[in-house]
């Protein structure tokens, strides 16, 4: 438990799932905790450091989006508008940040709504690890919330609840009158900030080490081409600075600050360390058109959010060898336009169990030169896992005589086989006599098929003798 300092008194101002349990809560006097459980260990709360490492949180979190700042005492709010594509979508994204911090021993809620008031709501008091509250739903994802949802001062919040107050809803369905001449405008204010009647713009947080160029106009723009314009000197920059370091770009935030205060971000990333100034302001302005200029643009901040070492280049002349082909450019405007985790290629990994054969690798990473056992061949699609089949065959070394999968019955014509697989004993005791039997056979269609017998078909130790489609031949 933490405790600190509230007025003269020394409470608590921190307790796990542990202390709650018994008895304990946020707000108690440290000596009553201790007089319940004695033995009870008491830590000094640190403010400062608190806030310093929620700073440091936030700077950890640009790898999400580029608008990131702190939410004290305990939060972070994430602008991911514009950035939750290169992370598969909403709850893709949300999943990846719960178990980044589960990595790290920390626990988490998370939740995206249209605004930061409703975001901050669920996350704290919705009761769930993982929230979505879908656009244009704000009011009903809020109104059963309890009135702390809204960052109100906790006096206000009693005063409230003597008048019969408990819920978002309860005040929504209010006159607002007798509740700004009750409470003033800071309660209306919340309540619209919870709903988007009113911005609440986010100072993003920016790390002390990052590579930054600025643009800063004297009449606000907003016209496309123009915005396009400015991009591009924006990159020329950049990327003198970039090879003033040696760096290249791996990840580029693009951020608009508008007249309202409101800010709109382009971002986009890059299979390998990059400093071209016409592909980075290709990536750009392909995205120029998702932004909102609003009443005009203010200022323009183009940053390297994350930059890895880059040498020189050298160039390989075509009258001494044929140069190789560079796909680094499509594989980055694939990633930017459908997600970079959308787009991978497949590394044979040392197993003989098919399934674990292959695994998922980066576009751009190194190709170390390793291929597949080509002894026997293998399907152009492997199913994610193997599908049970009906079938019948003569004997345990026959290929089957026909099968059934997924409702259809088809004759088999031809068969090679078997293949025997053996399971991986070092890998997992429970394989340490098991076997499976392939066969590639072909329908009266002309269709090639891969299946398996799980067992060698006498022995029960060896599997269940069930057979399986595992794969298709293209």
């Amino acid at each position: 438990m933490l405790v600190g300092r509230d007025g003269n008194r020394r409470v608590v101002l921190a307790a796990d799932a542990l202390a709650e349990s018994v008895g304990l809560h946020i707000g108690m006097p440290a000596t009553k905790a201790q007089a319940l459980v004695p033995g009870l260990a008491l830590l000094d709360a640190d403010p400062v450091g608190d806030v310093e490492a929620l700073d440091r949180l936030a700077v950890w979190a640009l790898r999400f989006s580029p608008m990131v700042a702190a939410d004290p005492p305990d939060g972070l709010v994430i602008d991911t508008t514009g950035a939750d594509h290169l992370h598969g979508g909403e709850e893709p994204m949300l999943r990846t940040l719960v178990e980044r911090f589960a990595a790290s021993d920390l626990e988490v809620r998370v939740a995206i709504a249209d605004t930061w008031g409703a975001a901050h709501a669920a996350a704290r008091y919705a009761g769930a690890a993982m929230v979505i509250v879908e656009p244009g739903q704000t009011e009903r994802g809020l109104e059963g919330l309890p009135l702390a949802s809204l960052r109100l001062p906790e006096r206000m919040r009693g005063d409230l609840h003597v008048l019969g107050f408990a819920t978002i809803g309860d005040l929504v369905a209010q006159p607002r009158a007798p509740l700004v001449q009750r409470f003033g405008p800071q309660l209306v204010r919340r309540i619209d900030q919870a709903f988007g009647t009113v911005p609440e713009p986010i100072e993003p947080v920016r790390s002390p080490d990052l590579v930054e160029v600025r643009r800063v106009f004297g009449e606000p723009i907003g016209a496309a081409e123009t915005i396009r314009r400015y991009t591009g000197k924006l990159v020329l920059q950049l990327v003198a600075e970039l090879e003033r370091r040696h760096l290249g770009a791996r990840r580029l935030d693009l951020l608009f600050g508008r007249v309202d205060n409101h800010w709109e971000a382009i971002r986009i990333g890059m299979g390998r360390p990059e400093r071209d100034a016409k592909r980075l302001t290709r990536l750009l302005c392909d995205r120029i058109e998702t932004v909102d200029p609003g009443f005009g643009i203010e200022v323009m901040t183009l940053a390297a959010t994350l930059a890895e070492p880059l040498g020189a280049h050298q160039v390989v002349s075509s009258l001494v060898e044929e140069p190789e082909t560079d796909v680094s450019s499509l594989i980055d405007i694939l990633a930017n336009r459908i997600g970079e985790r959308r787009l991978y290629r497949f590394a044979p990994v040392a197993s003989d169990v098919p399934e674990r054969s292959v695994a998922r690798v980066e576009p751009m990473s190194f190709d170390d030169g390793a291929s597949w056992d080509d002894h026997w061949p293998r399907p152009s699609r492997l199913l994610p896992r193997p599908e049970p089949v009906e079938t019948m065959a003569l004997l345990p070394d026959h290929p089957p005589v026909w099968f059934a999968w997924r409702g259809q019955r088809r004759r088999v014509r031809r068969a090679d086989g078997p293949e025997r697989v053996f399971g991986e004993w070092w890998k997992r005791e429970a394989e340490a006599a098991t076997v499976r039997d392939y066969f590639r056979v072909e329908d009266d269609a002309g269709e090639r098929f891969w299946i398996f017998r799980a067992g060698d078909g006498e022995h029960p130790e060896t599997g269940s003798h069930r057979w399986f489609l595992h794969g298709v031949f293209g």
